[in-house]
C-alpha cells in the first residue's frame, strides 16, 4: 500500500477595498415629516418603513444616515436631497 500526500497551497487573494461614503440627513425645523418621507421614497429608494424610521431618528436624535456607498452613486442622490431644500452632507 502507497501513503499519497496532500499538499496544501496557500493562495493569496486580494481584496479590493472601497470606502464606503454615507449621506447622513440632518434634522430642521422647516421640512415637514411627510415631504422627507416622501423624498427619501423618491431620491434613497427608501421603502415607506425606511423612511418613517429615519425621518423619525433625524427628528429625535438630530440626524441619520440615510444611504451608504460609492461616493459616484451618492453624490447626485445628496444634491438631489439639497435641491429638494433638505439639510444632507456627503461624507
Amino acid at each position: 500500500m502507497s501513503t499519497k500526500e496532500k499538499k496544501q497551497e496557500q493562495v493569496d487573494t486580494l481584496e479590493k477595498e472601497v470606502f464606503q461614503h454615507e449621506i447622513v440627513l440632518h434634522n430642521d425645523e422647516v421640512n415637514t415629516f411627510d415631504f422627507v418621507i416622501d423624498s427619501l421614497i423618491s431620491v434613497c429608494d427608501h421603502t415607506q418603513e425606511q423612511a418613517e424610521q429615519c425621518t423619525y431618528l433625524v427628528h429625535y436624535k438630530g440626524k441619520c444616515t440615510v444611504k451608504s456607498g460609492e461616493f459616484k452613486e451618492l453624490e447626485p442622490k445628496c444634491s438631489k436631497l439639497l435641491q429638494l431644500g433638505l439639510s444632507a452632507e456627503l461624507i
